[in-house]
C-alpha cells in the first residue's frame, strides 16, 4: 500500500503536514502545538484507495474465485498443444496420470487390498440391496460396474466404491412411499434406477458448473447428527431380520418402528434370535479387535464374508430354512443386465424420481468427498472435490444404464483398502473383477445364506457412524452447532431421515443468516504501554480513551444489517454519554469505527455511513473511519466523490494514529478555546 509519512513533533513546537487523508484531493493540513500538548512522536499514515479495475475485470475475478478457487488452468500455461492436449485427458481421466508409471510392486498392494475390500463388498452389497428393499443381487450387480468407471475417473486413491447403508435406507423409504416393492417390485426396481440416474446426474451437473460450494451448507455438525440418527433407525430396521417377524413396518421413525417390533412378538422366532445374536456378538468383537490393533484390519474385513459362509453352511446342514428362519433364495446368474430401457422420465413418478435422486445425490456425494479427503489427507495427497463430483455423478449415470442404483464411496470399504495397503485407484478394479467372478460363476452358493446374518452385518457396518466423541467435542466448543447436531439426530428418529436432514439444513442457513443480519460489534480500548486497540470485554488491561468512543465492526456491512448497526452503534453512544455523565468523565467527541474486519459494503452501508455522520454531527460528535480495506475504500472514494460527504481527518491507517490525531485536535481546540 502506498504510505505518506507525516509527524505530530515535540522538538520544534510546530505540526507540519500533519494529515493528508482527503480521499479526493492531496493537500496537507497546518496545525501548531506546543511541546506540553503532544509528548509522544507518532507517525500518521495516508489512507489510499486500491488501483483502479474495471467492472469486467472485478466481475471476472470473483466468477473465478466462486466457481474456480482450484484455478484448474493454471497447469496449461506456457505449455505446447501437444503438452496441453496430455493434460487435459489426465484431468478427465485421472486414470492415464498413474497408469503409465504402474508397476508390479503397486499391483501386489492393490491386489490384496482389492480381495481384501471384494470379501467385504460382496456380503455388504447384498445386505444393503434389502436396506433398498431392492433384490439382492442388484447389490452385487453395484459393486461391479461403477468401481471400474470410478478407477478411471476418480483422484482418490483409497477410495472403495460400491452400495452405502444411507443412501439405500434414503432410497428405499422414499420410494415405498408411494409404491409398495412386494406388490410391484418391477416399477419399484424402475423408479430405483431412474432415481439413480438423477442422482448421478444432480452430482456431475455440480461437478461441471463448478457448483461445489452447495453441498458445504452441509455442515459437520449436521452430518454427525443426522449419521447417527439415520444409524440408529438403519439398526432398528433390521430387527426385522434378527427376530424373524414377517410384517413389519415400512415407516422409517422411531416410534412406528418399535411398535411394529412389539406389536408382533407372536412373530418372533427364537430360532433367528439366537442366531442373529451369536453372528452379531462375533461381528462386533471383530470390529473391536480391528479397532484395538489397525495391523488385524483384515479381521474386521473378513468377518461378514466368513459369517455368511458359515451360516450358510449351517443352514444348509441342518435345513434351518424349514424351522423359522428365513434365507436370500435363488439369485440370478450372469453380469449386469442392461436396464436403459427402464429409466422412466416422465408421467406420475417423474417428481418422485427426480426428489429421492436430489436427496440421495447430495448424501451420497458428501459422503464420498468427505471420505475421500480423509484419507488423501493421511497419505498427503490432493483429492479435487469437482472431479470427484464429475466421477461420482457419471459413475451412477453409467450404473443407472447396468442395473445399479445409487453409490459411492463407503468409509467402512475405504477404511480396510487403506488399511490394506492400497495404492491407487486399481484396488476397485481387482474388487470388481472378484464380484465378476462371483456373479458368474458362485451365485448358487448364496441360496441358502440366511437374512439375519445380513441385518447383523448392516448393524455392525453402520455403528461406525455414531459418532459420540466428536458430539461431545461439538458441545465443548460450539453450543449452537450442538443443536443443529441434536436437531438432525432427533429429526431423523422422530420425524424421517429427509425431514431432519431438510431441519438441520434449515438451522444452519438459519445461522448463517443470524450472523449476517446481526454482525458483531465490540468497543475497543488502548493497552498500556503500546498502540494497540483491542476488545474491552476481552482485554482486562485495555482502558478506554477520554472522549473516544472506539467500536469495532466484524462483518460485511450491506442492506441486511444496516438498520441494527445502525440502532447498535446509537445505542453505544448513549450508554457511553451516560456512563460518562455518571462517572464525571471529559464529553464524548470522537466516534471512532475500526472497519479492518469489513470485507464488503455495499450502497446501503455507505448510506449508514453518511446517516451516522449526519446524526453525530447533530449531538457534536466527529466519526473517523479505520482501515477500510479494499472494496470498502473503493466505494467510500466513489461515493465521496459524488456526495462530498466525507471531509478532511475521517480516514486513518490505524486506531493508534486516529487517536493521536484527533487527541491533537481536541487539545489543539481547547487552547484555542482558553
Amino acid at each position: 500500500m502506498e504510505t505518506k509519512h507525516h509527524y505530530i513533533s515535540d522538538e520544534q513546537g510546530s505540526i507540519d503536514d500533519f494529515m493528508d487523508i482527503n480521499m479526493s484531493s492531496h493537500h496537507h493540513h497546518r496545525c501548531v502545538a506546543t511541546s506540553s500538548e503532544i509528548s509522544i512522536a507518532m507517525e500518521v499514515h495516508k489512507v489510499v484507495p486500491p488501483p483502479p479495475t474495471s467492472t469486467l475485470h472485478k466481475l471476472k475475478a470473483r466468477l473465478k474465485e466462486t466457481f474456480f478457487p482450484d484455478d484448474p488452468l493454471r497447469q496449461f500455461k506456457g505449455k505446447s498443444t501437444r503438452t496441453k492436449l496430455i493434460l487435459f485427458f489426465q484431468y478427465i481421466f485421472p486414470i492415464l496420470q498413474w497408469g503409465p508409471n504402474y508397476s508390479f510392486k503397486l499391483f501386489k498392494s492393490d491386489i490384496i487390498a482389492g480381495l481384501t475390500i471384494a470379501s467385504l463388498a460382496i456380503p455388504q452389497g447384498i445386505s444393503y440391496a434389502k436396506l433398498a428393499s431392492l433384490p439382492p443381487i442388484v447389490g452385487l450387480y453395484s459393486s461391479f460396474v461403477p468401481p471400474l468407471v470410478y478407477a478411471a475417473l476418480g483422484s482418490s486413491r483409497h477410495l472403495a466404491v460400491g452400495p452405502v447403508s444411507i443412501a439405500s435406507l434414503i432410497l428405499g423409504s422414499m420410494l415405498r412411499q408411494e409404491v409398495n416393492p412386494s406388490k410391484d417390485p418391477i416399477l419399484f426396481l424402475q423408479l430405483a434406477f431412474t432415481s439413480t440416474f438423477f442422482a448421478g446426474l444432480f452430482q456431475a451437473s455440480l461437478g461441471i458448473l463448478r457448483l461445489g460450494f452447495i453441498i458445504d451448507f452441509l455442515s459437520k455438525a449436521t452430518l454427525i447428527g443426522f449419521m447417527a440418527g439415520a444409524a440408529i433407525i438403519v439398526s432398528l430396521q433390521q430387527l426385522k431380520s434378527l427376530l424373524g417377524i414377517v410384517h413389519f413396518t415400512k415407516q422409517m421413525g422411531l416410534v412406528p418402528v418399535l411398535s411394529s417390533v412389539f406389536h408382533n412378538t407372536h412373530e418372533w422366532s427364537w430360532q433367528t434370535i439366537i442366531m442373529g445374536f451369536c453372528f452379531l456378538v462375533l461381528l462386533l468383537l471383530a470390529r473391536h479387535v480391528s479397532i484395538k490393533k489397525p495391523r488385524l484390519f483384515w479381521v474386521s474385513a473378513g468377518a461378514p464374508l466368513a459369517s455368511v459362509i458359515l451360516s450358510t453352511v449351517l443352514i444348509f446342514a441342518f435345513k434351518a430354512q424349514n424351522h423359522g428362519i428365513s434365507i436370500i433364495g435363488k439369485l440370478e446368474e450372469g453380469l449386469n443386465p442392461p436396464s436403459w430401457n427402464m429409466l422412466h422420465f416422465q408421467g406420475h413418478y417423474l417428481g418422485l424420481v427426480m426428489k429421492t435422486g436430489l436427496v440421495t445425490g447430495i448424501i451420497s456425494l458428501t459422503e464420498g468427498i468427505a471420505v475421500g479427503r480423509t484419507f488423501a489427507a493421511l497419505k498427503d495427497y490432493q483429492v479435487d472435490g469437482n472431479k470427484e463430483m464429475m466421477a461420482i455423478g457419471l459413475m451412477n449415470m453409467v450404473g443407472s444404464s447396468t442395473s445399479c442404483y445409487v453409490t459411492t464411496g463407503a468409509f467402512s470399504r475405504s477404511a480396510v483398502n487403506h488399511n490394506a495397503g492400497a495404492k491407487t485407484a486399481f484396488s476397485n478394479i481387482v474388487m470388481s473383477v472378484t464380484v465378476m467372478v462371483t456373479l458368474l460363476f458362485l451365485m448358487p452358493l448364496f441360496h441358502y445364506t440366511p437374512n439375519v446374518v445380513l441385518g447383523a452385518i448392516i448393524v455392525t457396518a453402520v455403528i461406525g457412524l455414531i459418532d459420540v466423541p466428536a458430539a461431545y467435542l461439538i458441545w465443548k466448543i460450539d453450543k449452537f452447532d450442538f443443536v443443529v447436531c441434536l436437531c438432525a439426530f432427533f429429526g431423523v428418529l422422530f420425524i424421517s431421515v429427509q425431514g431432519g436432514l431438510a431441519i438441520a439444513v434449515g438451522i444452519s442457513i438459519f445461522k448463517i443468516l443470524l450472523q449476517i443480519t446481526r454482525p458483531k460489534t465490540v468497543m475497543l480500548g488502548n493497552i498500556p504501554g503500546t498502540n494497540i486497540y483491542r476488545n474491552l470485554s476481552h482485554y482486562k488491561d485495555a482502558k478506554e480513551i477520554p472522549g473516544f468512543l472506539i467500536l469495532g465492526i466484524e462483518a460485511p456491512v450491506n442492506f441486511s444489517n444496516t438498520t441494527y448497526l445502525n440502532e447498535r452503534i446509537s445505542r453505544w453512544i448513549e450508554e457511553c454519554e451516560l456512563e460518562k455523565e455518571v462517572k464525571k468523565q471529559s464529553d464524548l467527541q470522537f466516534v471512532i469505527l475500526d472497519m479492518s474486519a469489513v470485507s464488503a459494503i455495499d450502497t446501503s452501508g455507505i448510506s449508514l455511513i453518511k446517516d451516522l455522520k449526519k446524526t453525530l454531527e447533530k449531538r457534536g460528535l466527529e466519526i473517523a473511519l479505520v482501515n477500510p480495506v479494499g472494496e470498502v475504500m473503493e466505494k467510500l472514494q466513489r461515493a465521496n466523490k459524488a456526495q462530498d460527504f466525507l471531509g478532511m481527518d475521517c480516514l486513518f491507517l490505524t486506531v493508534g494514529e486516529a487517536v493521536a490525531s484527533l487527541s491533537f485536535k481536541m487539545k489543539r481546540g481547547a487552547s484555542n478555546n482558553v
